[in-house]
């Protein structure tokens, strides 16, 4: 997939450059604005906002397609992102090595929420073997559901096992750190759209650190920019 930058003011590598370090360096628009200008670039960070929630979704898009397949054990949780001061919840899940399995903005933290998520996860990265998680109800109820869907098509044999042991869900905790880390200078978001569009990029360049996707050997922002095609 190539992205199209067709009507953009501005070069592809300024708008990708200005992406990348936003949602991998936690800084806000105006401190990325500072630094453009100080490089020459004059962007307001009006701009720099629409360019991440326009381009993110399409890179993070194109960057799920290439990621190396993950394990079938998956550790799953949620964490806190706040919006318009109030907090939403972003549904996540590692494998056992901790790569990125998928993950998923939600309004609410629910079973349709969590059913949601697995469904998406599963679609993208196959039926796990096994999902460990905490005591979340809500989250247990989801992955019954699917399981209850596998048992409807005949496939008893692919059900998948679940695990709910609190300390054996550190990884995806602590993976959840650096997302947070990225966050925080971030000071909140206005709109859940502009939130989703900026966590898919925070994601994306978390995925990268890790060496999930296909040109690894590439510095990081290399890789970033392939994926615009």
């Amino acid at each position: 997939m190539k992205i199209s930058f067709k009507g953009a003011h501005y070069p592809k590598d300024v708008i990708l450059h200005a992406v990348f370090f936003y949602v991998r360096y936690g800084v806000s628009y105006r401190d990325l604005e500072e630094i453009l200008a100080e490089r020459g670039v004059a962007v307001d960070h009006a701009t720099l906002n629409r360019w991440v929630v326009r381009y993110s979704p399409l890179i993070a898009l194109a960057a799920k397609s290439r990621k190396r397949t993950v394990a079938g054990s998956w550790r799953m949780d949620e964490t806190y992102i706040k919006i318009k001061g109030e907090w939403v919840y972003l549904y996540r899940a590692v494998d056992k090595f901790g790569d990125t399995v998928d993950f998923m903005l939600s309004e609410r933290r629910d079973e349709a929420a969590a059913t949601a998520f697995f469904k998406q996860a599963i679609d993208g990265s196959g039926l796990p073997e096994k999902v460990v998680m905490d005591k979340s109800g809500a989250n247990l109820a989801g992955l019954e559901n699917i399981n209850a869907l596998l048992v409807l098509e005949g496939l008893l044999c692919l059900m998948v096992d679940i695990c709910q042991v609190k300390y054996l869900n550190n990884r995806v905790e602590q993976d959840h750190r650096f997302i947070k880390k990225i966050t925080g200078p971030m000071l909140g978001f206005k709109a859940f759209h502009s939130a989703q569009a900026t966590l898919d990029g925070i994601e994306t360049a978390h995925m990268i650190r890790k060496g999930q996707l296909a040109g690894k050997t590439l510095p990081a922002y290399q890789q970033f920019i392939n994926l615009a095609g």
